[in-house]
């Protein structure tokens, strides 16, 4: 069988395969590319009565850097920021909340490794 790569840019299959894989851990995503100010949250979700806001980070099978590694203070504020904004706008959702971060390495063939790092800032 004839093999196609994949076209579109890595960060956005990162985000799908991280969608997917969310909702088979029983997460329901609210939201997807949220554009907050100057800040964006990849993926709002819920897990029972949490939120998690969703950090995706991609990265192809040849990257030395771990795509958890890459999520740094300054990130992680700038989560804390749009957070903040979401849960203003959203006061019925208003329940307990975390900052969640899945690292999806994309191999040139075959499923993506995905990393599920639950309440990754504490």
């Amino acid at each position: 069988m004839w093999w196609r790569p994949d076209r579109r840019p890595t960060g956005q299959r990162g985000e799908d395969a991280a969608a997917r894989f969310l909702r088979r851990q029983g997460y329901r995503i609210l939201d997807r590319n949220v554009r907050l100010g100057r800040n964006e949250i990849d993926i709002i979700a819920q897990e029972g009565d949490t939120i998690a806001f969703v950090e995706v980070r991609s990265r192809t099978a040849a990257d030395a850097i771990a795509p958890e590694d890459t999520v740094g203070p300054v990130k992680q504020q700038r989560l804390r920021t749009a957070a903040n904004i979401w849960l203003g706008q959203h006061q019925e959702a208003a329940m307990h909340y975390r900052f969640d971060v899945v690292g999806v390495i994309l191999p040139d063939r075959g499923k993506a490794e995905i990393t599920l790092y639950r309440d990754a800032f504490r």
